[in-house]
């Protein structure tokens, strides 16, 4: 880019990058990056180039440029649209189901996220796992969530395992006593609402909720 870098040391690495995030092209890549994350798989041009103005106009502060993608109508339209990668939908699950209580044991967590394809550390180049919808919804992903959620929905007494204790007695999820969970409920379609109304247990019930379409979306 025409600058020769003559410190040593740290100094040349900072410098290096000063001058690649003074560039139009980082500023532009590192917003629509976000931009994927936060909105959309293809969010539009104008939200780009409003997030990549304001990056480069305060020299990459990124919660500058976060405010800004917040701020915007697009990310606001785009609530409940986005599709979850599998670790976000684990996490959400994990949440909703045992809100409040500590795993002490992840194994079946990291079990269930190499059974999805997002193993963690698991990505072998540098861009990261995708962000797109096309990458995570393939039949045969929906069937091992639906599995999983089922697994979750039933109760998993191993993820409140204490090494070397014997397993932490811990109560089936009863979602469908959520206050929480229930105002979600209300956003989801009539389809789903009836599938939740049949189901004939509390287990079958976190199951239907956990598997429903509105869950695999954030």
């Amino acid at each position: 880019m025409g600058t020769n870098i003559n410190q040593q040391g740290l100094a040349e690495l900072e410098l290096a990058l000063h001058l690649l995030c003074q560039q139009s092209a980082t500023a532009h890549f590192i917003s629509r990056k976000l931009a994927i994350y936060f909105v959309s798989d293809t969010p539009s041009t104008e939200l780009v180039e409003k997030m990549a103005r304001t990056f480069q106009r305060t020299d990459g502060d990124i919660p500058s440029v976060l405010a800004a993608m917040f701020d915007s109508a697009e990310f606001a339209q785009s609530l409940g649209q986005k599709f979850k990668d599998p670790q976000h939908y684990l996490l959400s699950s994990m949440r909703l189901a045992y809100d409040g209580k500590i795993i002490h044991n992840t194994q079946p967590m990291l079990g269930w996220l190499n059974q999805m394809g997002q193993q963690m550390n698991g990505r072998q180049t540098p861009d990261g796992y995708s962000m797109q919808e096309a990458a995570w919804a393939s039949p045969a992903q929906m069937v091992t969530r639906f599995d999983i959620a089922k697994a979750i929905a039933g109760g998993t007494p191993a993820l409140f395992k204490v090494e070397g204790e014997g397993k932490v007695g811990v109560s089936q999820p009863n979602l469908a006593n959520s206050v929480f969970v229930q105002n979600l409920v209300q956003g989801f379609s009539l389809n789903s609402q009836q599938t939740l109304r049949a189901a004939k247990s509390p287990q079958e019930w976190n199951a239907f909720f956990l598997a429903a379409p509105e869950m695999m979306r954030r």
